[in-house]
């Protein structure tokens, strides 16, 4: 098995006739999927998704891929490949398109209808977009597409085969093996398997839940659980699920009609959303269902539901303002039923348990993932994987979409399938896998790190200031102001103490002040008279007390001047 090196150097030359392949984001982290393909010169780029920050980025709104290693060639992109549209793999796609809006968009009736909703937000206009649908060929430049219907968690979602001169790569996007989808639309295995005689020479495959044993419970099974909570629920209902679950919201809307409850839906994104999958017929909903979120206060609350976004958490979320009892027209009250319907994405958790005892807290019953069958995956099981593999018999191995222990996961399974362990290739972000004569290698590394987006902009927060405002958070500040005579050295005024994350006493450093003017004496003594190293000074003296006194290690902010 290949292993990706930290100490990778920048990747030579491409060999004639040679595919690489260079995920920019999805490889050891849930979300930011983004590959790209290049081939004869030209790029092909599937997914352009984006990762929600996590409690260690402070102030951040949304992670993108980097495009720094094509942003030179994207004159050369043919086009933009969606395989379906949850957020981590179309929410980056309006910030490639600000740096080249002409790129062909490619996808699914819903999921460019959904990419179509963020464009418009974003005020990008006049996009080339091509709408297909499982069967179909089509192609781009050097790259020959076909697509074949996978059942995900969202409707319309697509793998897809890319046929270049270096040999044929299956991306299967997201995707599992349900037999009893809601919407009858299973993945398309028959023609998984004629690729599969064709050859495949590269397979790219989730492996988000490669960890899992056996099969992922089928979405029907999820339709008693929800009637037994509605019949047990004599108060209000609200359901929190992601803004782009169609099956789950209909499953509600199934279960509202036969319990003789109104529903409505509460937050932006589950407005936008579900407003064009009703309009595109991928959400069916009974007549006279749906009814606005404000008239619900004039309603029975046994005859009320409400679909809401939050499920993971976020912080100004609806869910989330709910908990608090902040949000501006739906006041929790005991009694109130809260189901969370979706699974816990990694390093959401300490967040979302958080909304769980805000809303218990207030008397409400929360049904999750934990004590009830609220939820299934939308990702294939170690059991479906074996089965995509035994079917596919592909030549070459790229796990992808999932973190470092998926991939490896992943990776075991292949090789029990026997795929030869040299041809497994197990790769990180801006690693850098070349197909050649029909075997796949790691050939180098590219520049990929994370790019923020915080408020309007893009790219300007960096690791050190998040590091800043991570320390700012949970060690405090402080800023010390000291005035010296700008002829002798000697300090006339101050130290001048300002501190935020202790405790309010104003006597708390009264203690260092003395050693913070004797400090400073002796430095000009030794001749320094830089104010630079005198602000340096104060910076070793006061961090050096607080952590020997507090065992903190706050931002110190030292300010010499000049009288």
């Amino acid at each position: 098995m290949s292993h990706p090196h930290p100490e990778l150097s920048t990747p030579p030359a491409l060999q004639q006739g040679g595919l690489r392949v260079i995920a920019l984001g999805g490889l050891g982290e849930v979300g930011r999927n983004m590959t790209v393909f290049e081939y004869d010169g030209r790029l092909l780029v599937v997914d352009c998704g984006v990762l929600f920050p996590e409690e260690s980025h402070p102030g951040v709104d949304l992670i993108l891929p980097d495009f720094e290693s094509i942003r030179d060639r994207l004159d050369r992109v043919d086009a933009l490949v969606l395989t379906h549209g949850h957020e981590d793999h179309i929410g980056a796609v309006p910030y490639l398109l600000r740096e080249r809006a002409d790129i062909p968009l490619v996808g699914s009736q819903l999921t460019l209808a959904l990419v179509g909703s963020k464009l418009r937000e974003h005020r990008i206009k006049n996009t080339v977009q091509h709408v297909v649908s499982e069967g179909d060929r089509i192609g781009f430049g050097p790259f020959g597409l076909e697509f074949m219907a996978v059942n995900h968690s969202i409707p319309d979602a697509l793998a897809v085969a890319i046929r270049t001169g270096a040999g044929t790569v299956l991306h299967t996007g997201d995707f599992k093996m349900d037999q009893l989808p809601l919407d009858g639309r299973i993945t398309d295995l028959r023609a998984f398997a004629r690729l599969g005689e064709e050859g495949v020479d590269l397979f790219l495959t989730d492996s988000t839940n490669a960890e899992v044993p056996g099969f992922t419970t089928s979405e029907q099974n999820i339709a008693p659980v929800l009637d037994r909570v509605f019949h047990n629920s004599s108060r209000r209902i609200i359901v929190a699920c992601f803004a782009s679950h169609v099956h789950r919201v209909q499953q509600v809307m199934d279960a509202a009609a036969r319990h003789g409850r109104k529903v409505a839906y509460v937050g932006r994104s589950m407005v936008r959303n579900m407003g064009i999958a009703g309009d595109l017929g991928y959400l069916h909903v009974p007549p006279h269902l749906l009814v606005d979120a404000k008239a619900l206060a004039d309603m029975p609350p046994e005859k009320v539901v409400l679909i809401s976004t939050g499920s993971q958490g976020e912080p100004l979320s609806a869910l989330s303002r709910i908990a608090q009892r902040s949000h501006s027209f739906v006041h929790l009250e005991e009694g109130d039923t809260v189901i969370l319907a979706s699974s816990l994405i990694p390093g959401n958790e300490n967040a979302v348990y958080r909304v769980i005892n805000g809303l218990t807290r207030h008397g409400a019953a929360v049904v999750h993932k934990g004590n009830a069958l609220v939820h299934v995956s939308g990702h294939a099981s170690a059991g479906e994987l074996l089965y995509a593999y035994n079917i596919v018999k592909p030549r070459n191995v790229l796990p992808v979409h999932g973190e470092v222990r998926h991939m490896h996961a992943n990776a075991e399974l292949a090789r029990a399938t026997g795929v030869p362990a040299d041809r497994v290739v197990v790769a990180e972000d801006g690693v850098v896998v070349d197909l050649v004569d029909g075997v796949a290698q790691i050939s180098g590394k590219v520049d990929c790190g994370y790019v923020f987006v915080d408020g309007t902009s893009i790219g300007d927060v960096t690791e050190t200031s998040l590091k800043d405002r991570r320390i700012l958070g949970e060690e405090g500040f402080i800023s010390v102001v000291v005035v010296v005579d700008s002829q002798t050295g000697k300090v006339v005024s101050g130290p001048e103490i300002h501190a935020r994350g202790f405790a309010e006493d104003e006597t708390t450093f009264d203690a260092i002040k003395q050693p913070i003017v004797e400090a400073l004496d002796k430095a000009v003594a030794e001749g320094v008279d830089d104010t630079h190293q005198l602000q340096q000074t104060i910076r070793r003296v006061v961090g050096r007390w607080v952590s020997n006194t507090h065992r903190r290690r706050p931002m110190i902010i030292p300010v010499v001047l000049e009288a």
